[in-house]
């Protein structure tokens, strides 16, 4: 769906406040801290903005934030686990301001990690990138996976098939989806009004995942480590525009 100027400058403010829920849950993730304490920071952002969670009761989900640490991939459940160093740590958040939606990702070291552990982060964030570079109208929407896809192996990792990117509205998750891998097939085409959020997942082990009990956590089937990153972007006649930035 193409959004016009106005719903576009209320998906603008959304997009700050989960920028600002990043800042902030990054900022108070440390060592000894819990992922509860990190849902409630996010909240207190939430509160300040008078904005709302779109994650929160989403499908039952319990918390305005998923942490999802290490081998965990996406959708972890806000508890009582405690960072530790050499940690790292995946936030995923929303908000919604009049009925527009933000939703952005980031994964992080809690104080000094691995070098794999680094170079799976930068890996992934290099991919969203160049994934984002690739929305510009008149482009193939599957062009986002190809870009995304390239850059993760050709650093000897992989990306995860199950869960992917979609377009984003008056709802979180709106069609249609993105990939970040190419699927064999280019998909519409792009034009200005389009909003996305581009999210991949990248392994340093296999791209097969495995559902735990709680219904939500997903983590790699292997046991390696997992990275995810996310904006939210509209295309534009001067290129992508990136919502969920400070």
């Amino acid at each position: 769906m193409r959004r016009n100027e106005a719903e576009l400058a209320k998906m603008r403010r959304a997009g700050k406040v989960v920028a600002e829920m990043h800042e902030a849950t990054r900022a108070a993730a440390k060592p000894g801290v819990t992922t509860l304490e990190l849902d409630q920071v996010a909240r207190d952002v939430l509160e300040r903005r008078g904005a709302t969670s779109n994650f929160l009761g989403y499908h039952g989900f319990p918390a305005v934030i998923c942490t999802s640490p290490n081998s965990m991939i996406v959708h972890g459940i806000p508890g009582g686990y405690v960072l530790e160093e050499g940690d790292i740590l995946s936030i995923d958040c929303g908000a919604i301001i009049e009925g527009y939606h933000g939703d952005a990702a980031f994964t992080m070291g809690i104080g000094s990690i691995s070098k794999e552990a680094q170079k799976l982060l930068d890996v992934t964030e290099r991919s969203l990138w160049a994934g984002i570079d690739q929305l510009t109208r008149g482009n193939a929407l599957n062009e986002v996976g190809r870009a995304v896809q390239a850059v993760a192996e050709a650093a000897g990792f992989s990306v995860v098939r199950e869960y992917v990117g979609h377009a984003i509205g008056t709802a979180m998750h709106e069609q249609p989806q993105v990939p970040n891998y190419w699927p064999g097939t280019r998909g519409p085409t792009l034009k200005t009004g389009n909003v996305f959020a581009v999210e991949p997942m990248v392994n340093v082990g296999s791209p097969e995942t495995l559902m735990l009990d709680d219904g939500w956590s997903v983590v790699t089937a292997d046991g390696s480590l997992s990275a995810h990153f996310e904006h939210t972007i509209a295309v534009t006649p001067d290129g992508p525009e990136v919502f969920t930035v400070p």
